[in-house]
């Protein structure tokens, strides 16, 4: 099993910036890919980041140039650096962590943006 923790979510006027942290725990390995994820209210959730541990990445188009996202394998930590945050980036980000044929999500961290 894996545990994923997120932390760093608050309150934030636009155009700021906040950045997110998930550790994941227990029994990982090397191989894996970790991301971001949101749920906005009433909206599905989406996809915003991932990482594989080579450190490839992807974005949403709608984060491109705004967020970055990274990881520590050391510490089996995954981070979201968001910055230019916009309304619409207020939503709940989820951790997700996708190892062969499993994945695990954590509980999640508000992040809500105020003009």
């Amino acid at each position: 099993q894996v545990q994923l923790v997120e932390s760093g979510g608050g309150l934030v006027q636009a155009g700021g910036s906040l950045r997110l942290s998930c550790v994941a725990s227990g029994n990982t390995f090397r191989g894996n890919i970790m991301g971001w994820y949101r749920q906005a209210p009433g909206k599905q959730r989406a996809l915003v980041a991932t990482i594989t541990t080579g450190g490839s990445t992807y974005y949403a188009d709608s984060v491109k140039g705004r967020f970055t996202i990274s990881r520590d394998n050391a510490k089996n930590t995954v981070y979201l650096q968001m910055n230019s945050l916009k309304l619409e980036d207020t939503a709940v980000y989820c951790c997700n962590l996708q190892q062969g044929l499993n994945a695990y999500w954590g509980r999640g961290t508000q992040v809500t943006v105020s003009s």
